[in-house]
C-alpha cells in the first residue's frame, strides 16, 4: 500500500453524532414503550455489558433483557428501535460538511469504538459511511490498535479528531510529531474536569465540529499544504 502525505482519522460519537443526546433518546423511549422497570433494567445490563467488553453493547443488552423478561414478546421490537434509530437525525451542524471538507485534503478515515454490528450500522444510518467512501475502522479500544491503524493507511501525517482527551493523548504520546491532535470539546466525556487535569492539552482545542470549516489547518501541520477550510 502506497503511503499517503496526509490522513485524517476523525472519530464518531460525541464527535460527529451528540452521542449523549442519542442515549438520552434510548432512556425516554424505551419508558415510553416497555416502562420505566425495563428501562431501567435495559440501562443496568448495558452498564454492566460496557465494564466487561469495554464498549456499549446496545443490542446485547436487549437480548439479555429479553431472557431475563421470560421471553416477553413485546420486547422483540426493541432491537428494531435501536438498529432503525434516526442517527442523522443527530449529526451535529456542520459535521459532514467537515467530511466532505476533510475529503478534498486527503483521505478521511473513520477511526471510533465500538462492536461489529451496532456501530457499523449507526455509521451507515448517519450518513458517515458514505461520506468517507466506506473508510471505516473500528475497534473495541483504537488507542490498543494503533500498528493496525498504520498498517490499514499509512502516511506520513496524521490529523486525529475525537472528543476523548486521553484518547488524542495516547495517540500524541506514540506518534510524536507524525500526529496532529484536534479536541472538540463536546459530551460529557469533552468536559470531564477529571480527564482535562489529567492530560496535556491538544495541538488545536475547539467548541463544536463544525468550527472547522472555518479553520486555516495547513498553518497547523508540519506538512507543506495549503488547507483553508472556508
Amino acid at each position: 500500500m502506497s503511503q499517503n502525505d496526509l490522513i485524517f482519522l476523525v472519530d464518531v460519537d460525541n464527535t460527529l453524532i451528540d452521542n449523549d443526546g442519542v442515549r438520552e433518546d434510548f432512556r425516554r423511549d424505551i419508558a415510553l414503550s416497555f416502562g420505566t422497570a425495563y428501562r431501567d433494567r435495559y440501562w443496568a445490563i448495558q452498564e454492566g455489558l460496557f465494564t466487561s467488553l469495554g464498549y456499549r453493547d446496545y443490542l446485547g443488552a436487549a437480548q439479555q433483557l429479553w431472557l431475563d423478561s421470560a421471553y416477553d414478546m413485546e420486547l422483540l421490537s426493541l432491537s428494531a428501535y435501536l438498529l432503525e434509530y434516526p442517527f442523522a437525525d443527530r449529526l451535529y451542524p456542520g459535521a459532514l460538511d467537515v467530511l466532505e471538507t476533510l475529503r478534498k485534503c486527503g483521505p478521511t478515515v473513520i477511526l471510533t469504538d465500538g462492536d461489529a454490528i451496532f456501530q457499523p450500522r449507526k455509521i451507515e444510518r448517519a450518513g458517515i459511511a458514505k461520506a468517507v467512501d466506506d473508510r471505516i475502522l473500528i475497534y473495541v479500544h483504537k488507542e490498543d490498535a494503533l500498528d493496525d491503524i498504520k498498517r490499514r493507511y499509512p502516511a506520513r501525517h496524521y490529523v486525529l479528531i475525537d472528543d476523548k482527551l486521553r484518547i488524542l493523548s495516547a495517540f500524541k504520546a506514540a506518534w510524536g510529531r507524525d500526529v496532529t491532535t484536534i479536541f472538540p470539546r463536546q459530551g460529557a466525556f469533552a468536559n470531564d474536569p477529571a480527564a482535562l487535569a489529567a492530560n496535556p492539552p491538544p495541538d488545536l482545542a475547539i467548541s463544536r465540529i463544525g468550527d472547522l470549516l472555518a479553520t486555516d489547518l495547513g498553518a497547523r501541520l508540519p506538512l507543506q499544504t495549503s488547507m483553508v477550510t472556508t
